[in-house]
């Protein structure tokens, strides 16, 4: 158990993480800050208030200052404006790139040793704008995609093969976005490869669909994104971190000579534990993934050389 961690922003990923922190007992004390008076308090307010219902004790408290995340072991930054139908990830660059600067340089401020797990959209470019702005070597600047991603993709696949998602090992690697890389390579049913189960062009219609997995949810609700699948993501990297439980989950991370790639955020399989990032695992691809890992991270490097 750490002794606190933050959550940077008060909308619906970033309070619902919060909730989810404080019911699995990973620290002692979970912060939320949030630059919208009122709103961090009353939402942390209810959570605290729902401890003895859900049987924890930890102290949730609401912010719009950030000395009270002071010496935060860990954040989440969830900060920014939401996607709208029709808008990209990447149409939300200049925009949350100066939010993500200013939460940066708060968390040098306060919590100069912390690790950070950034949620923001663009993904994998706030990182890059969450690094400049914290000076933080890269092991304390990490992203949350491609746990989320995985997830969707193994959602479909269970649904197609009516089998548990327990059952279902897979790893989506590359960009967050509609340039993501599901590895139906290392795609297994217990050990089975996916491909003995299922034809091609269905394999093929749930990768497309893992990859527009937010544009789906984002059309249906009109006003806003998702949450749910985004904070559970989030946590389990915290809980990666917080238990040093030495997980191997694909994250967003700054590549220096990885996958034949340098001077990007992209997301590869990353060991996680109690230092945050503790190593980048390399592992042998088809030349198909490898050739759409490239694209993926040069469609990331594109938009990171906006900010």
């Amino acid at each position: 158990m750490f002794e606190k961690i933050t959550v940077v922003g008060a909308g619906n990923v970033g309070a619902t993480a919060a909730q989810r922190i404080a019911e699995k007992h990973l620290a002692r004390t979970v912060v939320m800050v949030d630059i919208a008076e009122g709103i961090p308090q009353g939402k942390a307010l209810d959570q605290w208030q729902s401890g003895p219902v859900e049987g924890f004790d930890t102290r949730v408290i609401g912010t719009n200052d950030y000395a009270l995340a002071a010496d935060s072991e860990l954040f989440v930054v969830t900060a920014g404006i939401a996607r709208k139908p029709g808008m990209s990830r990447d149409d939300l660059v200049k925009t949350n790139a100066g939010i993500v600067q200013s939460v940066g340089e708060q968390i040098r401020a306060v919590a100069p040793k912390a690790i950070v797990i950034v949620v923001s959209n663009p993904l994998d470019v706030m990182c890059f704008v969450m690094r400049r702005a914290t000076s933080f070597p890269p092991e304390r600047v990490i992203g949350m995609a491609g746990v989320l991603d995985t997830a969707r993709y193994r959602t479909f696949l269970s649904d197609a093969l009516g089998i548990s998602v327990d059952d279902i090992q897979a790893m989506v690697l590359g960009g967050h976005g509609d340039t993501m890389v599901p590895l139906v390579s290392y795609t297994t049913v217990s050990g089975i490869p996916v491909s003995q189960l299922l034809a091609a062009e269905t394999l093929e219609a749930i990768v497309d669909r893992a990859r527009n997995g937010g544009a789906e949810i984002v059309g249906h609700l009109k006003t806003g994104s998702a949450y749910y699948a985004p904070s559970a993501a989030a946590v389990e990297m915290v809980e990666a971190i917080v238990h040093d439980r030495k997980r191997l989950l694909p994250a967003s991370a700054w590549l220096q000579g990885q996958f034949g790639l340098s001077d990007v955020y992209c997301g590869v399989p990353c060991l996680l534990g109690r230092a945050g990032l503790e190593r980048i695992v390399e592992i042998a691809l088809t030349d198909a993934e490898r050739t759409a890992l490239h694209a993926s991270a040069e469609a990331v490097r594109s938009v990171q050389a906006i900010v």
